[in-house]
């Protein structure tokens, strides 16, 4: 089943989302169509329900995506378009973090700006060896990145290199990348991400959905509300679940569980 847009695809074959950036010609400059779209999956998105994972990528293998499409910032004339915006954006990219299940960027080539972010956002990323990584805007728009953006960066790759990226205007290439964990594998080309980015989902099908789902959003919590963040919710969701009970018995008979999602 699927649904296509101009600018984005959506379709799900054997329990796996596939979400294509669809702007080839441009890189994938992103639109708020694909912003939304993708924003929209990531929302629809349900525990035990048609996707076990979303795999995001970019259509024709030479980016994943560059920043948002300069067009739309044509009519900015008072503070509140650049405040609108940065919300929106803000909006956008935190549905992708909480999508209930998990999220693989599998990234070719260039991965700047809007398309950075939304990287950034996913659970898991993967690049071939041509990743450029970055936010170019202090040599190219001249704007700037939100809080919320800013924060998420700073928990994946720290204080003194978001400083120097974002200040130089220099973009990160697999290897670093790969170093310091920003991606948890770098590949030959796009056949071999891909077929990387299938493999990843095939094995969090086989993974309890609920201790996923706990585990990103406790890790999102903690980001956003340091030691005051509170799980007690996704700890009785987790063992209060049937599929807590499932893993019991499949443990004590020795046999692998079904899981449910419930």
């Amino acid at each position: 089943m699927g649904h296509a847009l101009s600018d984005f695809e959506y379709e799900i074959r054997d329990g796996i989302g596939f979400a294509t950036l669809n702007r080839p010609e441009v890189r994938n400059a992103l639109t708020f169509e694909m912003y939304d779209g993708l924003a929209k999956v990531c929302r629809e998105a349900t525990i035990g329900g048609p996707v076990t994972s979303i795999i995001v990528s970019g259509a024709g293998g030479k980016a994943f995506a560059a920043g948002t499409d300069m067009k739309q910032f044509l009519d900015f004339s008072k503070p509140e378009d650049a405040l609108g915006y940065e919300a929106r954006v803000d909006q956008i990219v935190g549905d992708i973090e909480k999508c209930p299940v998990p999220t693989i960027a599998a990234i070719t080539g260039a991965c700047t700006g809007g398309g950075a972010a939304i990287a950034a956002a996913c659970d898991i990323r993967i690049c071939d060896q041509r990743l450029k990584f970055g936010f170019p805007i202090a040599r190219t728009l001249g704007n700037c990145l939100s809080i919320s953006n800013l924060n998420r960066l700073l928990a994946l790759i720290g204080a003194g290199r978001l400083r120097e990226l974002l200040l130089t205007a220099r973009l990160m290439e697999c290897r670093e990348a790969e170093a310091i964990g920003l991606v948890s594998a770098v590949l030959e080309d796009e056949e071999a991400v891909q077929s990387h980015a299938l493999e990843l989902a095939r094995n969090l099908a086989a993974n309890a959905p609920q201790t996923m789902r706990a585990s990103k959003e406790a890790l999102r919590r903690l980001r956003e509300d340091g030691s005051q963040a509170d799980g007690s919710d996704l700890i009785i969701d987790c063992y209060m679940s049937a599929d807590f009970k499932e893993g019991i018995d499949a443990f004590l008979n020795k046999r692998k569980p079904q899981w449910k999602g419930r």
